[in-house]
């Protein structure tokens, strides 16, 4: 009876080509239009890191005088001092952590075979790599010797090593950043992630880094910091040692935490060292103020899903309802004129419920057909997202579910807008249509 009904509904779109093909078109822009929006704030919202997510923190401390204000929520920084950043960051621990710093230098193979050209550099601890789930296919991380010796040693990815030396395995190899020299030893894979959730500062959206340099290398070349650098007080900084030592925030730090009771000893820890600092009179505050907070935590809090993004997809439904809107009127047209029919097939025995499953059938199919067109409408906004701005790249695309999804949602907002034409037909008297014939 199913493949029947199936049968009905596609001869019935046959009867009817301009009209369907109408119907089609407009449940198709407005699903494109929808999932277009979708689409983005589905990659905006979702766990970038789901097999951990509850085990990374970010690290904040308040180490500002009462009253300072931030512009964050519950006015602490987010970032770190470099003094309190590498002190957490060389505490002996069983658990992994790093501090972080944006950098930027300029790349190039001292030669004139490859032109110079400027990139984003990642200044971690060598536990970055484990903590963030980096897979290697050629060596690994630097060791923590080489961590502590500040080594001019560097880590790139795939598409960097195949840039320079045309394969994939570099690992030995030589690269110069600025005008120093480095010495590979790992080559990981392209980092594929499409919120930069472990540096929210610096541009949620913005491209990952695929150069990595050790933490140290911080202090024993004076590298520069290329990302946010924030201060709540005036200090007079005459070299790049006071700038170290000062109250300007500018790194980030995390630690792995895999379990309430380590998580609950990190906090008491970081509580004894505010506590103390606080005596030291760095600054003045009665009560130490810190904040642990896990992955999804961290990106709610610096709100990278933004009341816009929201906004913008409850609006693309509206849209889409309007769509539903003008499809309604038309299935209403196209069954009540379809109503003799109905009456004679009613008066040969079909019940109510025949004729109410056999039309709701055919707005399925009007829905499955717009949703496969709105696919391709979606494709298309999800590319003028990508021109338009080059932040999206990794967030404009359809994941397995959102292509699910799409045919999924047009057949039933279809459903929902044939309900009322169909029950509406389904209640056709056959005498009437009968006594007309």
């Amino acid at each position: 009876m199913f493949t029947h009904y199936i049968d009905l509904a596609w001869r019935s779109l046959k009867r009817t080509p301009m009209v369907s093909i109408l119907m089609v078109c407009a449940i198709a822009i407005g699903i494109g239009i929808t999932m277009t929006s979708l689409s983005v704030y589905h990659m905006m919202s979702m766990d970038p890191i789901p097999s951990k997510s509850d085990q990374l923190f970010a690290v904040q401390l308040n180490t500002t005088d009462e009253g300072t204000d931030w512009w964050t929520e519950d006015n602490i920084a987010l970032q770190l001092t470099y003094k309190d950043a590498m002190f957490l960051h060389n505490q002996e621990s069983a658990f992994r952590k790093t501090a972080s710093m944006k950098g930027m230098a300029t790349v190039h193979m001292n030669n004139d075979e490859l032109k110079p050209y400027l990139a984003a550099t990642r200044v971690v601890g060598h536990q970055f790599f484990n903590m963030f789930e980096l897979e290697f296919i050629y060596g690994g991380p630097w060791t923590i010797e080489q961590e502590q010796l500040a080594a001019p040693v560097i880590v790139i990815d795939e598409e960097t090593s195949e840039k320079h030396f045309g394969r994939p395995n570099s690992v030995g190899e030589q690269i110069y950043l600025d005008d120093r020299s480095y010495q590979i030893v790992g080559v990981t894979k392209n980092w594929d992630i499409h919120t930069k959730y472990y540096d929210l500062n610096n541009g949620a959206f913005s491209g990952v880094e695929s150069i990595f340099l050790p933490i140290t290398l911080i202090e024993a070349q004076q590298l520069d910091n290329s990302g946010n650098t924030n201060g709540w007080k005036f200090e007079e900084i005459d070299s790049f040692e006071s700038y170290l030592q000062s109250e300007l925030v500018w790194l980030q730090f995390w630690v792995e935490l895999p379990d309430q009771r380590t998580k609950k000893d990190y906090e008491s820890f970081l509580f004894a060292y505010l506590e103390e600092q606080g005596k030291l009179d760095r600054f003045e505050r009665k009560t130490p103020e810190y904040k642990l907070r896990d992955v999804n935590e961290w990106m709610e809090y610096n709100n990278v899903v933004s009341e816009d993004n929201k906004v913008l997809v409850g609006l693309s439904f509206l849209f889409l309802a309007v769509c539903l809107a003008n499809i309604l009127g038309l299935l209403l047209g196209k069954f009540l004129k379809r109503a003799p029919e109905v009456g004679v097939r009613r008066a040969l025995g079909a019940n109510k419920r025949q004729i109410f499953l056999q039309h709701i059938i055919e707005v399925s199919m009007l829905g499955l057909l717009g949703g496969a067109l709105g696919i391709v409408v979606a494709q298309i906004g999800l590319w003028g997202v990508r021109t338009t701005n080059q932040e999206y790249n990794a967030l404009a695309s359809m994941d397995l579910s959102m292509l699910l999804a799409a045919p999924g949602i047009a057949i039933l907002a279809c459903i929902l807008a044939g309900l009322y034409p169909a029950w509406l037909v389904c209640r056709t008297q056959p005498a009437i249509y009968l006594k007309t014939q």
